[in-house]
């Protein structure tokens, strides 16, 4: 089995789900994590808080420097991610489409490099 990275791409200037919409979408990940882990594909899952709580640490002549705020700032950043055990790429987008039909953003599948598939 090889590993896939689902990345949650959230909009920076997308307006917050009313309360009773974010209840429902909550409701569908907690689903679609509850599938995931049935299926024996759940490795790791979380969401991430806004990209201005970020600090980058850059290596700069033999010592360390921190910036606050994001790597790079843009419209679009990684909202939450989630890492599956699939047997193949498309069974990895699979997930992707059923993560993106429970949370409504669109889902990046990506896989991690120097696994070869089962």
């Amino acid at each position: 089995m090889k590993h896939y990275l689902l990345s949650v791409v959230t909009s920076t200037d997308g307006v917050p789900p009313a309360p009773a919409e974010m209840a429902r979408i909550m409701r569908n990940v907690e689903g679609f994590h509850r599938e995931l882990q049935r299926a024996g594909a759940w490795v790791f899952d979380g969401g991430l808080s806004a990209p201005a709580t970020a600090t980058v640490v850059r290596a700069k002549d033999g010592d360390t420097v921190l910036t606050d705020g994001p790597y790079i700032e843009g419209k679009e950043y990684l909202g939450g991610l989630s890492i599956v055990r699939a047997p193949d790429l498309d069974a990895a987008l699979d997930w992707g489409r059923k993560a993106a039909l429970a949370i409504g953003l669109p889902i990046e599948v990506r896989p991690f490099e120097g696994e070869v598939e089962a």
